[in-house]
């Protein structure tokens, strides 16, 4: 099998993998607002603009969606320090309780799986484990590229 070739079916087998997981994880929210409390979550206070060029939604979009996270006391609003005309978005406690229980709930899944394999196929996983979090690297910065393009 050549180079392409086998990144073509890993790529296949990862697409798989996790779309089986993200089957799997609970649907009380959709997965854009995940990804921005997220990235709140990661990244700090952010604008509604980085928030849609981060996410790769509209600024309507994002606005819409800011408003609906406010409600359920998931993010805030505040204003920016450097400049008090900007409004920043931030994650509140219970955004980031949230995002903890999810992700257990998540995690829990895919270790029930992992605990399923053989210890072969349990050891050669764990090897893999810098490969892998190289390979989300590599992904993410091909995704922050693309959006520069923007």
């Amino acid at each position: 099998m050549s180079t392409g070739e086998s990144g073509q079916h890993v790529a296949s087998a990862v697409h798989d993998l996790l779309a089986s997981f993200i089957r799997l994880t609970p649907r009380d929210m959709s997965l854009t607002s995940v990804a921005v409390l997220s990235t709140l979550e990661r990244t700090g206070p952010r604008r509604i603009t980085e928030l849609a060029l981060s996410e790769g939604v509209t600024q309507p979009s994002v606005t819409a969606l800011v408003a609906s996270l406010t409600r359920e006391g998931y993010v805030e609003r505040r204003s920016d320090p450097a400049d008090k005309r900007v409004v920043m978005v931030a994650i509140t406690e219970a955004g980031a309780r949230y995002l903890h229980t999810r992700r257990a709930e998540s995690t829990g899944i895919f270790a029930d799986a992992v605990n399923r394999l053989s210890d072969e196929e349990a050891a050669v996983l764990v090897a893999a484990l810098p490969v892998v979090e190289h390979l989300r690297e590599l992904v993410d910065e091909q995704r922050s590229l693309r959006q520069g393009r923007r």
